[in-house]
């Protein structure tokens, strides 16, 4: 049985054809822009559901690099990210993983929420976040050379590390950051607003709602509502759901399980309807 080369792969399906929508808070869209003029690998560090995966997808559009992206979980393996050869007719068949078809062909690589991946997993990029700028694929003993167009992008959750989840300094240390949180109240209205598809008065009302519940972060509450929780309340309300009802199905209901939360979370609902 022989050892072959995959067919070169065309990462055209991985571009970004129409703009995400993504409306900027800060200096983050220029900020980003300066560290990919210098390939710096970056950090996107903020809770849940406030946009740090659609400001990648609005980067990536807007560099027109190819976006690869990797759900990290915690049965992750280094194989998952780099390859793996595999059996076919022909015999053994080496496959490029996700993290090595951007490296090799200069795309954006996202790993999104890295910290959920385990920390032996996580080491296979350090050699990607220096100088040297390659991926050692040492099952098929071969040196990849990162593309000239190559970046890696990662997203961290500081609100989930604990002693046992939480990522080595040895990596933080490897990248630069850009902070993400909730935007004010009068920008997270427009943006839910935009993309609920609701007028401007329901989405500040939902905003109210989502403050509120931040508001219980370490009262009850490991996080508050997130901008995203609100804009699927706000689609259920496009299609004629009540204000409460939206908001026990899309934040209420998914964030907690304590019935003196859920009573804190619908008493504030009831204020504000």
């Amino acid at each position: 049985m022989t050892a072959q080369e995959e067919p070169g792969m065309d990462l055209s399906d991985y571009l970004i054809d129409e703009e995400p929508y993504y409306r900027a808070v800060a200096d983050e869209v220029a900020l980003f822009e300066a560290a990919y003029a210098n390939r710096m690998p970056m950090m996107l560090k903020g809770p849940t559901g406030c946009g740090k995966t659609r400001f990648v997808e609005h980067m990536a559009w807007r560099l027109g690099r190819p976006l690869v992206t990797v759900a990290c979980h915690e049965d992750m393996t280094a194989s998952d990210l780099v390859g793996r050869f595999l059996l076919d007719a022909q015999g053994t068949v080496w496959h490029d993983g996700p993290l090595t078809l951007a490296v090799r062909h200069g795309a954006i690589c996202y790993l999104d929420e890295i910290v959920e991946a385990r920390q032996d997993t996580t080491v296979v990029i350090h050699p990607l976040t220096d100088d040297r700028r390659i991926l050692p694929l040492e099952k098929k003993g071969e040196l990849v050379h990162a593309h000239a167009d190559f970046q890696l992008v990662i997203s961290y959750n500081p609100g989930y590390q604990s002693v046992l989840k939480d990522l080595k300094e040895s990596t933080k240390q490897r990248f630069g950051a850009i902070d993400f949180g909730y935007p004010r109240a009068e920008l997270e209205a427009e943006i839910v607003a935009h993309e609920a598809g609701i007028d401007r008065g329901a989405a500040a009302l939902l905003v109210t709602i989502a403050e509120r519940s931040r508001n219980l972060k370490g009262h009850g509450l490991d996080e508050g509502a997130s901008t995203r929780m609100l804009i699927q309340a706000g689609r259920l309300m496009a299609q004629g759901i009540a204000l409460d009802a939206a908001c026990q199905v899309a934040l209420v209901l998914p964030i907690t399980d304590d019935e003196d939360i859920r009573g804190a979370l619908t008493a504030a609902i009831a204020a504000c309807a």
